[in-house]
């Protein structure tokens, strides 16, 4: 599946499902470094997309960068809440307490 979307995006064919996909992929299959940089472009490209702020905060904690993945969650939280997406707001806000947890531990 990521070889035929990179494919796409070869072909000049850029928009945030395409990147959302990306980063998902990656992700799944454990390139965290890559999903990230995918799913950033993908929320640049569309900020309103709540769940993936929810994924680039997940790549970004992977990476070690547990600061980007707050901010990506913090984010994320405002674009849910502004698309009234319940229930990515909800898994963000978990996210953000075990991080916070995390951090004070």
């Amino acid at each position: 599946m990521l070889e035929s979307l990179e494919k796409v995006l070869a072909k000049g064919m850029d928009n945030p499902m395409l990147r959302f996909g990306l980063g998902k992929g990656y992700l799944d299959v454990g390139d965290a470094a890559q999903a990230a940089m995918h799913l950033q472009r993908c929320v640049e490209q569309d900020p309103r997309y709540s769940a993936a702020w929810k994924l680039l905060g997940k790549a970004l904690q992977a990476s070690g960068d547990p600061e980007g993945a707050r901010r990506a969650w913090e984010q994320g939280l405002v674009a849910a809440q502004a698309q009234g997406d319940k229930q990515a707001e909800k898994e963000m806000a978990v996210f953000l307490r075990k991080l916070n947890k995390q951090a004070g531990a």
